[in-house]
């Protein structure tokens, strides 16, 4: 895809760099897409990320699905790489999403707390039922609905856990799954906050993407 990575940089110290990640681009190498991912673009536009984190993986401390958009950090050092990865790992990291489903939940606000486990398929999927599924894992997300249309709500979503496709999945075991707009799912990372090298709270926001919002125009 065509992507400028100067111009999706939101803010950029000595440590770290915040990124507006578009639907669209993967964000690491994969065994289906090897080239033209974030790590790549990260690569040429400072050489020195790739002593940072894991070798296939440098700076990263998140990640997003290739079909959502949205904040993303990226550690330029191996201090604030550890710093990051310890925040997020014991949950002091705020993220906010803001995601268009169909339906409605029955609760306004709620957390959804089904674990995640794969099936022998190697699906991963919300476990419902106590059942022998292996390797279930926590997986708790926060939801507030901000706004009802006819057949759609606007959520604003808050992952406690971290796993793969979360939302996505959480979201369908409640009956109310993603909208899906042209290549993408309606799913924002809207807003991100950790702490930085000095202690201090860093928070950024960002708006939803044109394309977005445009949908959001259309519906009633």
């Amino acid at each position: 895809m065509n992507f400028n990575l100067k111009q999706n940089i939101i803010y950029e110290d000595i440590d770290f760099l915040i990124v507006n990640k578009p639907a669209g681009l993967l964000v690491h190498p994969t065994k289906y897409q090897k080239e033209n991912t974030l790590v790549d673009f990260l690569k040429k536009y400072y050489p020195r990320i790739t002593v940072v984190g894991e070798k296939e993986r440098p700076g990263l401390v998140h990640r997003l699905d290739q079909d959502v958009s949205g904040l993303m950090v990226v550690a330029k050092n191996k201090k604030s790489y550890e710093s990051l990865t310890g925040q997020f790992k014991n949950h002091q990291v705020k993220k906010e999403y803001l995601g268009l489903t169909h339906g409605c939940p029955s609760q306004e606000k709620g957390t959804i707390d089904f674990p995640l486990a794969r099936t022998k398929k190697g699906k991963l999927v919300a476990v419902k039922y106590e059942g022998k599924l292996k390797m279930k894992k926590r997986a708790e997300t926060k939801y507030e609905v901000i706004k009802k249309f006819r057949k759609y709500s606007l959520l604003k979503l808050e992952p406690v856990t971290g796993r793969t496709n979360q939302i996505k999945i959480h979201l369908g075991a409640i009956g109310c799954p993603l909208v899906e707009v042209a290549d993408r799912v309606f799913l924002h990372a809207s807003t991100l906050g950790f702490y930085d090298l000095k202690g201090e709270w860093r928070g950024f926001k960002i708006d939803l993407p044109e394309e977005l919002k445009e949908f959001l125009k259309k519906i009633r």
